[in-house]
């Protein structure tokens, strides 16, 4: 019996050096660094629309009045998006879409600052105007009109 004799039909297989082994992984996490390290630039430079117009809701009855005090504010879902009502120091009530403009964390009301306050980066904006005052957002907060009607904080879209 004859053995089986190795012929050239069989596929020649290259060995990967340690060396060239070790080049490709560090260029593969050199990519991947430089991409990790580019993307909050991006973000940065053009941060989310905001998300107003992707709810379908007109109003939302958010609480009675009374439960609101001065000086407060409570976070609310105004149809799919995060919104938060404000009772200032003026008795006023106001509403805005609760989405950071820098972006798109869920800002909250700080009592102890008496501002809204983006916890992602410090990002500032003053209660009654939702204006940015301090840290990176670019642009104020989208306005929602509040109202009381019959003891009840209703909050509804602004007539465009």
């Amino acid at each position: 019996m004859n053995a089986p004799s190795m012929t050239s039909e069989q596929p020649e297989r290259k060995s990967v050096s340690r060396r060239g082994f070790l080049a490709g992984l560090v260029a593969l996490f050199g990519f991947l660094w430089s991409l990790m390290a580019v993307y909050p630039i991006f973000r940065y430079l053009y941060p989310p629309k905001s998300m107003q117009a992707q709810s379908n809701v007109s109003s939302v009855t958010v609480a009675d009045a009374k439960d609101i005090p001065v000086g407060t504010g409570r976070n609310f879902q105004f149809g799919s998006i995060p919104a938060i009502l404000l009772h200032t120091q003026d008795g006023q009530f106001h509403a805005f879409n609760a989405i950071c403009t820098h972006l798109g964390c869920t800002v909250q009301f700080r009592p102890d600052m008496q501002r809204i306050w983006c916890a992602c980066h410090g990002g500032q904006y003053d209660p009654e105007t939702g204006k940015n005052v301090a840290g990176p957002p670019p642009r104020p907060l989208a306005p929602l009109k509040a109202e009381v009607v019959n003891g009840k904080v209703v909050v509804s879209r602004v007539a465009s």
